[in-house]
């Protein structure tokens, strides 16, 4: 098996299966994101404990590329600090844009699956919606976050 197709697997996975898919009726901070080209529609939810994210989860719908995206994004901030979570933002918005960046296996652990969807760069914006609502759920945002 390559490395693509252990990040393809890894994407469908967390797809049929999405990781911390509910309502958080007590979270502390949300944000709702919506992607108009291909229908994409979340509210991320985000409990803190002061500086840490305790938990986080998402609810909504959308295609393969963005509940895959959103369910990793939930793993792998939930124990972070916001400071982190926010270069992690950071670094995935790299990932995910720049034709230059590099994945690293290592540091991003299973968010590397993600760093194929810059090939496509009509899903860009489907892998990088949750990402953009985390941000905006952290920085109290009002407004709901789009991709155009």
């Amino acid at each position: 098996m390559d490395l693509k197709d252990l990040y393809r697997d890894v994407i469908v996975d967390h797809n049929r299966h999405p990781r911390n898919f509910r309502p958080m009726p007590d979270a502390d901070r949300h944000a709702e994101g919506f992607n108009p080209l291909c229908g994409d529609r979340l509210t991320v939810y985000v409990k803190l404990d002061g500086e840490r994210i305790t938990d986080v989860s998402f609810q909504g719908s959308g295609c393969a590329i963005s509940v895959a995206s959103a369910s990793l994004l939930t793993e792998s901030v939930k124990g972070r600090t916001v400071p982190e979570a926010e270069r992690l933002f950071t670094n995935m918005h790299e990932l995910l844009t720049r034709d230059d960046a590099v994945a690293d296996p290592v540091a991003l652990g299973k968010l590397a699956a993600l760093s194929g969807v810059r090939e496509f760069p009509a899903r860009v914006k489907c892998a990088s919606l949750c990402w953009h609502t985390l941000d905006a759920a952290l920085h109290r945002e009002a407004a709901p976050v789009s991709t155009e």
